[in-house]
């Protein structure tokens, strides 16, 4: 039996290094992109690898659960392959984007920065999930900051948009994109990398997705009906996914955030006299 479950165990480990060996592929593709704009549709390959490194990254959780296999090793190899691909790849994507500003030097030091930084905030989430992660199955619910995963889908999304991909079937501009890109792109992700190391609670999705429920019917309906939207979008749909849950609970948490009303000095005093 117990040969069997280490048998079982190299699948888990073989798929989060499938995550790392898809970031490592993303970082290659980007870095032959030409500052002369003539292969951008490299921004789409090196965004598709980093949605891929997502895929392999979830499915080492569920073969680990399902084998029952999960250990330190796995959980400190996961943190490190993530490092790569949600941290590493979509700090080079920006990097990339960084050269559409041409002789600019100064605006390319400042992206430089918000790319160190980007990275810095991702190892700095990743590690603190592994300090404060709980043993209880139950406790996985919500995150703590923005996962690294979502933070670097909002990324790789503006990159889709910089390919041009779909832009003429979905009646874009793509001198508005080729504009709005490389302006939006340093200031999301400054703020999706604050975003990982705040406070703000997250939901987990994919446990969320997963969770046995009695009313699992409407789950499926509700995945069926976002890849029918992406499918009919060609993948545009996904930049206001990402985006829209990177931003909603933060605004979210403002809203209801109330101000708890502070004594005043002259009620004390009543209550002292």
């Amino acid at each position: 039996m117990r040969a069997a479950v280490r048998k079982i165990a190299v699948l888990p480990t073989l798929l989060t290094l499938g995550n790392a060996v898809c970031g490592f592929a993303s970082i290659a593709v980007a870095s032959c992109i030409q500052s002369d704009n003539s292969n951008v549709h490299l921004y789409m390959v090196s965004a598709v690898l980093i949605f891929g490194a997502m895929i392999f990254d979830a499915l080492d959780g569920y073969a680990a659960r399902l084998s029952r296999s999960a250990s330190e090793f796995g959980k400190e190899l996961d943190s490190l392959c993530d490092a790569i691909s949600f941290g590493v790849a979509p700090a080079f994507l920006l990097l990339c984007i960084g050269q559409d500003w041409g002789a600019n030097e100064r605006a390319r030091q400042v992206i430089a920065v918000i790319a160190g930084l980007y990275m810095v905030c991702a190892i700095l989430r990743l590690a603190r999930y592994n300090v404060e992660s709980s043993p209880d199955p139950n406790a996985g619910k919500r995150f703590k900051g923005l996962p690294s995963p979502a933070a670097a889908g909002c990324v790789a999304t503006l990159a889709m948009l910089r390919s041009g991909y779909g832009v003429e079937w979905n009646r874009l501009s793509p001198e508005v994109l080729n504009w709005f890109v490389p302006t939006l792109a340093p200031l999301g992700t400054l703020a999706v990398a604050l975003l990982m190391v705040s406070s703000v609670p997250y939901p987990h999705l994919i446990k969320h997705l997963t969770a046995r429920r009695r009313k699992h019917f409407g789950v499926v309906v509700q995945a069926v009906l976002i890849v029918f939207v992406i499918a009919l979008t060609r993948g545009l749909a996904l930049a206001p996914l990402f985006w829209a849950y990177a931003l909603a609970f933060p605004v979210r948490a403002m809203l209801v955030r109330r101000p708890r009303p502070v004594p005043s000095e002259e009620g004390h005093h009543q209550l002292d006299g």
